[in-house]
This record gives C-alpha cells, sequence and structure tokens, in this order.
C-alpha cells in the first residue's frame, strides 16, 4: 500500500521537559518522525513544551506550539488547525496518554482526527494492565502471576493471594514510575497508594515478584497487513527486579541458547500481531535461566528508549519506519536506508557487540539512595560498539563521564566483606563484581547472589585475569592484546608501569545492518583494532573536514540542548560546504542519527579515542563549543596534540572557565565583581572568608550545572566544601569565593566574531540571585 493520499495534516504530540524515564529519546523519534511527514508533503503540526528540542526547531514542522502539554491545550490546537490525523506513538508517555484521553473522551471522532499508526485498541491492550492480561491468555502467552487493583484495599487482597514479594506496576506510566517491591502487607500499603496515585487511571497490576530471572527485550515492527520482524534482540545484564533504564545493557542478547531465543522472537511476534501493532513496539520477557519457562513483563505500544538503541545498535531507523507505516507504506515498501537497497523487511544482522551503561546523579544528589530497583534513577546512558565485549565495557566506562577507564573502582575489603557488598544492588554493582573477582570470590558465588549471568562475569574475570598479568611489565604483544581488551594506553601504562607503549592507531569498523552482505552507504563506524579499516577514504569528497564533538551522555546541568546545538552546527557547516565528522555516544539523541553528518563514529569523549578519530579524518580543525562541559574539557589535551580548535580560542575558554583568570579579566575591564579571590588550598579559602564575610558563594573552575557550587555560612562548612569540591571536582585549578549578594540574577546572551558582537536577548530570573 503506496503513501494514503488522505492524510493532509497531522498532528505530532511530544515528550515535553526531560524527566527520569523520558529524555532525549523522544525527540530522537519525534525529529524522525516531522522529517518523514514533510518530506511526504503533508502539513505538520507539532505541540511540545520543550525548547531544548530539535522538534521545536522551525525547520521540522510547519507550525509548532510551545505549549503545556496537557489534554486541554491539545484540544484548542486541534481547534484551531483542524488536522485530519494525529501521530501520539513518537512522544513517549505524554503523547501517548493524552492521545488516550482524547479518544476516550470522543474529541478525537467530533473533531474528525484519527489516530495513525497503532490503534486505540491495541494501545489500550497493552497499556491497561487487565486487558494486557487478558489478551496475552488469549494468544497462550505466559505472564507472571498478577492482577488488577483499583484501591490498596485490593492491592493486599491480590499479594494475599499470590505471595509476597510483589512488585506494583501502575497503569499508563514509564520509567517505573510510582512502582516498587513489597515484601510485606505494611509495605505494601505505601508502595501501593503511591502506585495509584500516579496511574492516570487509577489502576495498578499487583504481580508476583521472581528477582533472579533474566530480562529480555525484543524490539519488534508490524505493518498493517500484519508483515512483522524483530528488529533487535537484547538482555539485561543485570536480572529482573533492577529496572531496564538502570540495567547495563548488551545487544544482540548474549546468553540465549538458539531455542530460548527462536522461542522469545516468536513470543515477540506473536504479540505484536495479537495487539495489533502498526510501527515499533518493545517486548520485555522474564527468563527463568534453570528452565525454558518464560513470561512476557510489558509492552510498549510506542517507541521507547530501547527502540533508540535499538535503532544506533542496528542502524535501523524504527522511528522513521514507524512513521511510514502510520502513513500507510508496508514494509516490503520502504527502503533499507543504510545499504540502499533491499526493503525495510528483514531482520537486521549484528556481528558485533553494543552495551549501554547508565548515567547516575548521584555525583549530584550525594545524600540520595544509590541502591537500584523497579524505579529507574538513571538520567541518560552511553552506547559503545565492539567486536567483544570486554572492549565494549570498557569504552562505555570511561564514555559514562564518572572518571573512570578501568573497572577498578577503588573498591577494597576482604573476600567476605565483598560478598556483603554484592548483595546490594547499587550502581557501584558491576565495579563491585570486578573487585570481588580480584579478592578471589568465585564466579560460581557471584552469580550466586547477584544472579548476573556467568557469561558475564567470566567476561568481567578476562579483564582481572589480564591485569594480573600486566602488573609487572607488558610486552608488544601484551598489549595489542589490552587494546583487544578495550584498555587505554593511559590505563596500560598505569597498571604495567611501562611507559613506552609502542602506538597503534585504532580502525574503524562500520555498522551496516547486514554484517557486511551488501555494500553500506551510510559511514556509521566503530573503533577496535583489526586490521582492515573500512573508513579510510569513504566517501571522501575532497571538502574540508570538520569535526564536531557531541556532549556525551545526559546529566542534570547538560541535557538535550548541547544536542540541539551540535546539530545545528551540522548544519550549518554542511551548508559552508564543509565535510562534516560527529564524534558522540549517546544512542538516545538526534546528533547520533547517521542521515545528520557526512561521517558518525560512535565512540567515548575522551582525548584517546578522539584523538584515533583525528589521525584517520584528519581534520581542519575541531569544533568544541557546542558540546557543553564534556567538549570543552577535551580542548586543552587536543590543543597539547597540535589539534586546532575552531571558534573560540582555548585561552578564551581557560579565561571564562578559569576563576582565576576571569577575576583578573574583570578587573583589566573594570567590570564590577562581588568581593572575592580565588583559592586552591584550605587555609587560603578561609582566609579570603573571614576577610570578606560569611556567607559566601563558592564554586569551582571548569564545571557546568552549577555542580559543586554552594553558600557557605562559616569556616566548618567551608572545610568540608574545600575537601570535597578539590578532589573531587576541581583538583588543582582554583575556587572561587565570593561574598553571596542577595539581588536580581539577569543574564545575556551574546554572539560575536571577534570584532561585532550581537545581543539576542536579555533575560531576567524570578528567583534571587543563589538559585541556579
Amino acid at each position: 500500500m503506496p503513501l494514503d493520499k488522505s492524510i493532509k495534516k497531522a498532528l505530532v504530540i511530544g515528550s515535553g521537559p526531560i524527566v527520569i524515564g523520558q529524555a532525549a529519546e523522544f525527540d530522537y523519534a519525534g525529529a524522525q518522525a516531522c522529517r518523514v511527514l514533510k518530506q511526504a508533503g503533508i502539513n505538520t503540526v507539532l505541540c511540545n513544551s520543550n525548547p531544548a528540542t530539535i522538534m521545536t526547531d522551525k525547520a521540522l514542522a510547519d507550525e509548532i506550539y510551545l505549549e503545556p502539554l496537557t489534554e486541554q491545550t491539545v484540544m484548542r490546537i486541534i481547534e484551531k488547525e483542524k488536522p485530519d490525523s494525529l501521530i501520539a506513538g513518537l512522544g513517549g508517555q505524554s503523547g501517548l496518554t493524552i492521545a488516550m484521553q482524547l479518544n476516550r473522551s470522543g474529541f478525537l471522532k467530533k473533531a474528525g482526527v484519527r489516530l495513525l499508526g497503532t490503534g486505540a485498541d491495541g494501545i489500550n491492550k497493552a497499556e491497561d494492565r487487565q486487558m494486557f492480561a487478558d489478551t496475552m491468555k488469549e494468544i497462550g502467552q505466559p505472564i507472571i502471576p498478577s492482577d488488577i487493583a483499583n484501591d490498596v484495599e485490593t492491592a493486599l487482597s491480590v499479594a494475599d493471594k499470590i505471595g509476597y514479594p510483589v512488585i506494583i506496576r501502575p497503569a499508563f506510566t514509564m520509567g517505573g514510575a510510582g512502582g516498587g517491591v513489597a515484601y510485606s502487607a505494611e509495605e505494601l500499603k505505601t508502595v501501593a497508594a503511591t502506585g495509584l496515585a500516579m496511574s492516570p487511571i487509577t489502576q495498578v497490576l499487583v504481580e508476583k515478584y521472581i528477582f533472579g530471572w533474566k530480562e529480555i527485550e525484543f524490539e519488534a515492527m508490524r505493518d498493517a497487513a500484519g508483515n512483522a520482524i524483530a528488529v533487535c534482540s537484547m538482555e539485561n545484564v543485570d536480572p529482573v527486579g533492577i529496572h531496564t533504564g538502570d540495567s547495563i545493557v548488551v545487544a544482540p542478547a548474549l546468553t540465549l541458547s538458539s531455542k530460548e531465543y527462536k522461542m522469545l522472537h516468536d513470543a515477540s511476534l506473536a504479540i505484536v500481531e495479537a495487539l495489533g501493532i502498526i510501527g515499533g513496539c518493545n517486548c520485555q520477557f522474564a527468563l527463568d535461566p534453570n528452565s525454558f519457562e518464560y513470561a512476557v513483563i510489558e509492552v510498549n505500544p510506542r517507541v521507547s528508549r530501547s527502540s533508540a538503541l535499538a535503532s544506533k545498535a542496528t542502524g535501523y531507523p524504527i522511528a522513521k519506519v514507524t512513521t511510514k507505516l502510520a502513513l500507510g507504506y508496508l514494509l516490503p515498501e520502504i527502503k533499507n536506508d543504510i545499504i540502499g537497497k533491499n526493503s525495510a523487511f528483514f531482520e537486521p544482522t549484528v556481528d558485533y557487540v553494543v552495551m549501554k551503561f547508565p548515567k547516575w546523579p548521584f555525583d549530584k544528589f550525594v545524600n540520595a539512595s544509590r541502591r537500584l530497583g523497579t524505579q529507574m534513577k538513571a538520567t541518560g546512558e552511553v552506547m559503545s560498539i565492539a567486536p567483544n565485549f570486554e572492549m565494549a565495557l570498557m569504552k562505555a566506562v570511561r564514555g559514562a563521564e564518572i572518571k573512570l577507564d578501568t573497572l577498578d573502582a577503588g573498591i577494597t575489603g576482604s573476600a567476605d566483606e565483598l560478598i556483603e557488598k554484592l548483595g546490594r544492588m547499587d550502581d557501584m554493582r558491576i565495579f563491585t563484581v570486578f573487585a570481588a573477582i580480584k579478592a578471589g570470590v568465585s564466579v560460581e558465588k557471584i552469580n550466586e547472589i547477584t544472579k548476573i549471568d556467568r557469561l558475564f562475569l567470566n567476561k568481567i574475570k578476562n579483564l582481572v585475569d589480564f591485569e594480573g598479568e600486566i602488573s609487572n611489565g607488558l610486552d608488544d604483544e601484551q598489549y595489542l592484546r589490552g587494546k583487544r581488551l578495550g584498555y587505554t594506553d593511559a590505563a596500560l601504562s598505569r597498571i604495567s608501569g611501562r611507559r613506552d607503549l609502542p602506538h597503534r592507531p585504532a580502525i574503524y569498523k562500520m555498522v551496516d545492518t547486514c554484517a557486511g552482505e551488501y555494500g553500506a552507504v551510510k559511514p556509521y563506524f566503530y573503533s577496535t583494532y583489526d586490521d582492515c579499516c573500512e573508513s579510510r577514504g569513504f566517501s571522501r569528497s575532497g571538502r574540508p573536514v570538520i569535526i564536531v564533538l557531541g556532549s556525551g551522555p545526559i546529566r542534570i546541568g547538560q541535557g538535550m540542548e548541547f544536542d540541539y546545538s551540535s546539530v545545528h552546527c551540522v548544519w550549518a557547516l554542511k551548508e559552508m560546504g564543509a565535510e562534516v565528522v560527529i564524534i558522540n555516544n549517546n544512542p538516545e539523541t538526534v546528533s547520533t542519527d547517521f542521515s545528520i553528518s557526512d561521517k558518525l563514529y560512535f565512540e567515548p569523549l575522551t582525548t584517546e579515542d578522539v584523538m584515533h578519530v583525528i589521525e584517520l579524518e584528519k581534520p581542519l580543525g575541531v569544533i568544541v563549543q557546542f558540546g557543553g562541559q564534556t567538549a570543552i574539557n577535551l580542548a586543552d589535551s587536543l590543543v597539547q596534540h597540535g589539534v586546532k580548535i575552531l571558534g573560540t580560542s582555548l585561552e578564551d575558554f581557560d579565561r571564562a572557565e578559569d576563576r582565576h583568570e576571569f577575576e583578573a579579566m574583570l578587573r583589566k575591564l573594570d567590570i564590577p565583581q562581588p568581593q572575592g579571590e580565588t583559592a586552591v588550598t584550605v587555609e587560603e579559602a578561609l582566609v579570603i572568608a573571614q576577610k570578606i564575610g560569611y556567607p559566601v558563594l563558592v564554586r569551582p573552575s571548569y564545571v557546568l550545572g552549577g555542580r559543586a557550587m554552594e553558600i557557605v555560612h562559616n569556616d566548618d562548612e567551608l572545610k568540608v566544601y574545600m575537601a570535597t569540591a578539590v578532589k573531587e571536582i576541581s583538583h588543582d585549578a582554583p575556587i572561587l569565593v565570593d561574598k553571596y549578594i542577595v539581588g536580581k540574577e539577569l543574564e545575556i546572551d551574546a554572539i560575536a566574531d571577534g570584532e561585532n558582537v550581537f545581543i539576542p536577548g536579555v533575560m531576567e530570573h524570578i528567583e534571587r540571585a543563589g538559585v541556579h
């Protein structure tokens, strides 16, 4: 079936503000949807309230409403714009919930608006816990013992029937919001009340808690004629019980037997058929590691964070294909973008390992509980691609920007103490596993405690064994083996003590969806240490090459706004005739869509990883000022390696970022500033604070999002601050100690070319100075 010509004007609902569990992946999906609609000649109306997104850019929609995502707002937009269609499955839970509210009230039918893609019945069957359970039973798919509750008393009754512990899953929520595990009736009263309050239909699923089973996901795709494929399998390294958003995830699933794989693959296709899915759909399964018993956990009848991961892992653009299916096309009619031939009606072949590693906000919230469970806590994630698990894990760890380049996080203790630590499900568990193996705890014992599969544990043991092997020296053969396990030169030198390491440049393999069966036309690469480089000479246009550094994982203080600016930078450079290369490692973002740049390198944003790309590409220069603090922090080391930084110079970055230099510049320009000075030691800081008087505002150099900025009121608070800030954040860079002034705070945005300055906007904060 070709394009449905009756679709003239479509409304796309975005996902609103970034929240834990709903982040840049929906900007990626929504931006793809808008591009497909515009290319099809369909008038595109967008409603979203997030100014940091690409999708709210005027280039992507004909009419854009930066309005609150509420039922009433969307009703008013529909009444004004009179679209004939609505796309809801690409805006996360926000868009889906609003669409279903409008459908249930009868407003869509009255306004003559139809839901494109998966219909209301299919969405209800997936999202309503009772309908979902009934549908699974109808098609013979096993589910975990459970029942529905609309009040706390019913939840208690269900739990008594199926036995504790139980897990609460609220209807029509995401990221595990409002859910939790209860081990007793007393705990259930609190968890159930929270879940009922979070559900827009005041409904929760009370489900038997099966901690220790494997958690497997299949990203499936189906069209209106019933053609269906499984785009990608994914396996959580962590067992059921830790939210998949907080789990380390690998693709493809690595520990399944062929029988297990086929069983769950076929189950995912049966599920999307029963639900009548049109487009992408995420199916989550629990699998007993000791038998072939499995159960369907839940299904997302829309694109999700897992969809973004599966898209970037395979090169199969799930959101783009989902939009085309919603417009009436069938899978065999849609072209495979990455190889330029064949159709989208195929299952990608992945001949490498992809890993997703979460990014948590515990550096900001140092007093928050680091325990992980069914409610997601990660703000973002990084993805790595490598030929083996070990290298993928090492790339992911150093790409996560947690000040580590190996699994040795300094966790110490006896074997018994580490065994006790293994029982805690927290963000440090993978590093605790490494420490425990190093301390002599057996793989079998760790598997018994953590339920992490032995394959993954043995892969981590390989890293422990290698580090032990090179601790007294490193020969050239071991060096190459270390590179193929994912170690940086700095790590190998530190562990072995060898300083004169041989230089082995990385080579780059292509993500092509078909394991090299056909030649790819989209330049999308990952590094390894084989002999054949598939990137060298690829699509050389003769145009000057410019590299743009992305911003890495989303965290508090550094979100989608830097992806927005990076993508705009790429678009502007391409208009000016440059060949543009992006380096980034965030699977949620628009910048890591292979169609944005001329070349995409999915790599950690570290000096060594970036320099390998620079050595190969030999760019005219590198642009760092659109990648947030991540990219800015690389500028110094890149310049030391002889790399040209385009735009604002390193010296000027330093004058802005280094508190001492900034203070000196203001004095030279005779621009008033709060009374204050810079300090590196505790003693210096105390002298300054006592001289200018408390309260003082203390802040380090080279940070973003107000990290480690505090108002302190006495000597004791200042001593504590200096002890942590200098050690954790600022190292040898100075700390600025300012007199804290209660007053208005204003901002001026400016654009300068070196001579002329243009001021597009002046902003005033409603809160007083001192509120970030």
